[in-house]
């Protein structure tokens, strides 16, 4: 995993920045938020690298609840304790719940009409697009990963099969691909640090 005291030091300065900028995340997160916090948090503030956003993605993916919401607690754990971790969630969702009720309230008799409905599919197009391409960006930090990109490759595109041809549930795509794929992932760091070891 990535290195606690680097991420901190890269980190926001104080809660309040930490609370803003997640609120910033989550404002911009129309139609889903992963295209919007992997921008934010690696390329422009710089809070993450590349490898380090997929390994904590990764992490959130696994636990139960909301992936972004999972993140944000991860990372404000991780720079200021308990206090970050609340300070992350309130942010993402503090404004964004406010903006959502306002809509809700101003919108709930406008859903039948077609202009409404076409919006809305319009930007579900353009979210998965912005999660495609995301998807695309994060392939730079699979460099130097223990599979190698044959590896990756192959086991993205099982991961792919099973949940979009096969229509297999998360949970058995959790314990039939990726359980085994962290176990072998650990046994080749571990055996490459034996190697390491045995020829400084």
């Amino acid at each position: 995993m990535s290195n606690s005291a680097d991420v901190a030091r890269r980190g926001p300065g104080s809660l309040r920045d930490l609370f803003f900028s997640f609120s910033w995340i989550a404002l911009q997160g129309f139609g889903g938020v992963m295209a919007i916090v992997q921008r934010e948090l690696v390329e422009k503030r710089q809070w993450l690298s590349t490898a380090e956003f997929l390994e904590d993605w990764a992490v959130a993916q696994v636990l139960p609840g909301p992936n972004v919401c999972n993140l944000a607690v991860l990372m404000g754990d991780r720079c200021f304790g308990a206090r970050g971790a609340l300070a992350a969630a309130a942010g993402l969702m503090v404004f964004p719940s406010v903006v959502v009720l306002a809509l809700a309230a101003s919108l709930f008799s406008m859903l039948d009409l077609p202009l409404v409905q076409g919006m809305l599919r319009g930007m579900g197009a353009v979210s998965a697009g912005l999660i495609a391409g995301s998807a695309l960006k994060l392939t730079s930090g699979l460099r130097g990963h223990p599979f190698g990109a044959t590896g990756c490759a192959i086991l993205a595109a099982l991961t792919l099969c099973g949940a979009v041809l096969l229509h297999v549930p998360l949970v058995w795509l959790l314990l039939g691909l990726g359980l085994p794929a962290t176990l072998w992932a650990w046994r080749l760091v571990w055996l490459q640090a034996r190697a390491d070891a045995s020829h400084p």
